[in-house]
C-alpha cells in the first residue's frame, strides 16, 4: 500500500520524502516503483524511521505540507499479548501525528480499516457506514482491535492537542490489486493464496469486502487534497462481498489454468453471513469509482507466482 502511494504522488510529480524501518527495505522499495513504471528518482527520499521509536520522525516530516500514514503493524500469527501489535499502532499514529503537528503539517491522512468500523455488530440485516465503530470491549484479535484503538487514538489527538492540523482517515477493506515486483499485502497472503495453494479447505461463515491497492492509493491522494475531505473517515470497497468459495469460483471460471490446486472441499455459505456496506461517502466527497472487484482479483491472480 505505502508503495502505490509513492508510485501515485511521483507520477503526479510530488516531491516524496518516505520512511522505511531499515536501510534494507530502500532496494525492495525501488524495485516495486521502477516494476511500476518510476524511471527518475529525483524528487524521492528516504528516512529510516520506526513506529516504535521517536527516532527522525521530526526530520521525515519537515517540509511536508502532506503527510500519508499507511503503515501498521500486521502479525502472521496473532502473538499471545495483544499489546505487542496494540501498543505499536497506537504510539506509531500518535508519533506521526505530533511530528506532524510540530513541523506545521497541513494534513495528515491515516490509513485505518474496516476493522476499526465493522467488527463488533451481526452483518445481517446491516449496513455498515462511516458512523460505525467497532467495540474494542468485546472479543477481537489483536490485529482489528489495534486498528479501532489506534483510529480512536488519533481523532482524540486532533481533538485535544491537533490545534489547526488536519485529520482525514481511509477504512478500507481488504487490499488486493497486480503485484509490484512481488510486493504483496497481508491480504492476497493471507486469502488468495491459501486459496490458490489449496491451504484453505473450508469456506469460513463470515465474508470480506475487496479493494483494489491502485484504487486505494487514488483515494488517499484525493483525500489528501481535497477541502471537504477534513476531518472525515472514508469505507472504501468495491462491490459486495465475496466469500473464499466466490472467489475459488471466479478464478476457476477466468482462470482455469491457476485453479488445479484449489479445494473442491470448498462450498457456498448463507447469504445471513456477507457483510453489507455503504461506499456512497466516498463517491459522494471525492469522487472515488473504484474497478470491479473480479478484475482486481484476476489481475492479481496473474502477478502471482506459484
Amino acid at each position: 500500500m505505502g508503495v502505490q502511494c509513492i508510485l501515485h504522488l511521483l507520477l503526479k510529480q510530488y516531491t516524496v520524502k518516505t520512511t522505511i524501518r531499515t536501510e534494507s527495505k530502500k532496494k525492495q522499495v525501488l524495485e516495486s516503483l521502477k516494476a511500476g513504471g518510476i524511471n527518475n528518482f529525483d524528487k524521492l527520499s528516504f528516512i529510516e524511521a520506526d513506529l516504535t521509536s521517536d527516532k527522525n520522525w521530526d526530520i521525515a516530516v519537515k517540509g511536508c505540507k502532506y503527510v500519508l500514514h499507511v503503515a501498521s503493524p500486521f502479525p502472521a500469527v496473532d502473538p499471545e499479548n495483544e499489546d505487542e501489535v496494540i501498543i505499536p499502532a497506537r504510539d506509531g499514529v500518535l508519533r506521526v501525528l505530533k511530528a506532524s503537528k510540530n513541523a506545521g503539517v497541513k494534513r495528515v491522512v491515516l490509513t485505518s480499516s474496516f476493522a476499526a468500523i465493522g467488527f463488533s455488530k451481526s452483518p445481517k440485516n446491516y449496513l455498515f457506514t462511516e458512523k460505525d465503530w467497532t467495540d474494542v470491549n468485546v472479543p477481537l484479535t489483536p490485529y482489528i482491535k489495534s486498528k479501532a484503538i489506534a483510529e480512536k487514538a488519533a481523532w482524540d489527538f486532533i481533538k485535544n492537542e491537533g490545534k489547526e492540523m488536519e485529520l482525514t482517515v481511509i477504512n478500507p477493506v481488504g487490499i488486493f490489486g497486480p503485484l509490484l515486483a512481488g510486493n504483496y499485502s497481508a491480504s492476497i497472503e493471507h486469502a488468495l493464496l491459501g486459496i490458490l495453494n489449496g491451504d484453505i479447505k473450508e469456506t469460513p461463515k463470515w465474508t470480506f469486502n475487496i479493494v483494489d491497492v491502485r484504487d486505494t492509493a487514488d483515494i488517499h491522494l484525493a483525500a489528501m487534497t481535497n477541502p471537504n475531505a477534513a476531518g472525515e473517515r472514508f469505507l472504501v470497497a468495491s462491490g459486495e462481498a465475496m466469500s473464499f468459495f466466490d472467489i475459488a469460483a471466479l478464478i476457476s471460471k477466468e482462470r482455469p489454468q491457476r485453479a488445479a490446486n484449489i479445494s473442491p472441499s470448498l462450498k457456498p455459505i448463507d447469504a445471513d453471513f456477507y457483510v453489507h456496506l455503504s461506499t456512497d461517502k466516498a463517491k459522494t466527497i471525492l469522487g472515488w469509482n473504484p474497478r470491479p472487484k473480479e478484475d482486481t482479483i484476476i489481475e492479481t491472480v496473474d502477478t502471482l507466482n506459484i
